[in-house]
């Protein structure tokens, strides 16, 4: 449209330009004519070519707008596709899951009344267990009733003979102690008179005080030692009392009967009449060693010292028959007698740990004929068990001063 105007316009442009120039005019005019064809031609050559280039590029952006559209839609079914495809995959694992689920249901169920059944049965096994046990019970108590009925009975039997063994035993122990205080008393009547007759030398008076006073701090001392004493030789009774061990119980029941008598006896020594005891005025008849040293002493402390050698046979022979009675190993050393020493002392004219020296010299050899049932080193008078006098005579090794 454009372009029509424009011809006509330069059409009239020229006709007007022919009709004042002429005929050269005119011819000018074809040639301009011409040149504005030609010009025109190749304007709209150019103008083609450029529409042809615009359609071209118009084409291909269609073709790459299309191409891009067929990429996308490609895409967009692909995609579709995916999603569908993941859809798809969803659902196959959710009805998967769904599947599981209801398995792990079914498994669960399963387990749960099985797991059911097993409480079921562990309860039940656990309720005949019970019972079971109750019945066990049951019948222990009954049979530990029946056990404590009987042991009482027993106990009460034992204790019905420990007493009458105890008994027994103060009552030999009250006659020993009364013989041997009877024996004590006729020797120091015989030694009374002998002195008499054979008018011994007295001691001076100084003499006979210091020995006293001696004797008066001897006699103290040992009485608080047998308080001592006796209470441990209880407390060691009770103790074999309690592990059954009945024959040394009764050896170690009778020892502390004895050291019971043996405190009352000592209890008098503050009221004892000194001055009329002819030990305290009467020069020394005999000589002995001990612990590396000499002493002198009159009759009345080598009697002494000879009961202890006596008093520890006996004791030891006693305690070896018990040792071995109750099945105990052949040991004088932990006998609890051993240790103590101090059985028929009377805490009179020697020191204690003389006579304790010489009572376990006389015990380990009665524990030793005691406990393999032998008289190698004693003998029995009459109930009595004492050493032989030829050995009594090596262990205390007294000399004569007369």
């Amino acid at each position: 449209m454009r372009l029509r105007i424009f011809n006509r316009a330069v059409l009239a442009s020229v006709v007007g330009a022919m009709s004042l120039a002429g005929t050269s005019g005119l011819v000018r005019a074809q040639d301009a004519q011409n040149q504005q064809d030609q010009k025109k031609q190749k304007q709209q050559e150019q103008q083609k070519q450029r529409e042809q280039q615009q359609q071209e590029k118009q084409q291909q952006r269609q073709q790459q707008q299309k191409q891009q559209q067929d990429k996308q839609q490609a895409q967009q079914q692909a995609q579709q596709q995916q999603r569908q495809q993941q859809r798809a995959q969803q659902e196959q694992n959710q009805a998967a899951r769904q599947q599981q689920q209801a398995q792990q249901a079914q498994q669960r169920q399963q387990q749960q009344k099985q797991q059911q059944d097993k409480q079921q049965a562990q309860q039940q096994a656990q309720q005949q267990q019970r019972q079971q046990q109750r019945t066990q019970q049951e019948q222990n108590q009954a049979a530990r009733q029946q056990q404590a009925q009987r042991a009482q009975d027993q106990q009460r039997a034992q204790q019905t003979q420990r007493t009458q063994e105890q008994q027994r035993a103060q009552q030999q122990q009250i006659q020993q102690q009364q013989q041997i205080q009877q024996q004590q008393q006729a020797q120091q009547a015989q030694r009374d008179q002998a002195i008499q007759r054979q008018n011994v030398q007295r001691l001076s008076e100084a003499r006979q005080q210091q020995l006293i006073q001696q004797q008066r701090v001897r006699s103290q001392r040992y009485s608080d030692r047998l308080a001592q004493q006796e209470r441990l030789a209880e407390q060691q009774a009770q103790l074999y009392q309690q592990q059954r061990q009945m024959a040394r119980y009764r050896f170690q029941q009778q020892y502390y009967e004895g050291l019971r008598q043996q405190r009352l006896n000592a209890q008098n020594w503050q009221s004892y009449n000194y001055s009329s005891d002819p030990y305290f005025y009467t020069a020394p008849a005999y000589r002995y060693t001990y612990g590396g040293n000499s002493y002198d002493t009159s009759q009345y402390g080598a009697d002494q010292l000879q009961q202890g050698v006596n008093s520890g046979y006996e004791e030891g022979y006693r305690a070896g028959q018990a040792d071995r009675q109750d099945g105990a190993r052949f040991d004088y050393r932990n006998s609890w007698a051993y240790r103590d020493a101090n059985y028929g002392y009377s805490g009179m004219y020697v020191d204690q740990s003389q006579y304790n020296y010489y009572f376990r010299q006389g015990f380990q050899r009665g524990y030793e004929d005691g406990y393999y049932s032998r008289s190698q080193y004693g003998q029995n008078l009459g109930g009595k068990y004492q050493i032989l006098t030829t050995l009594l005579s090596q262990i205390l090794n007294l000399r004569s001063l007369r």
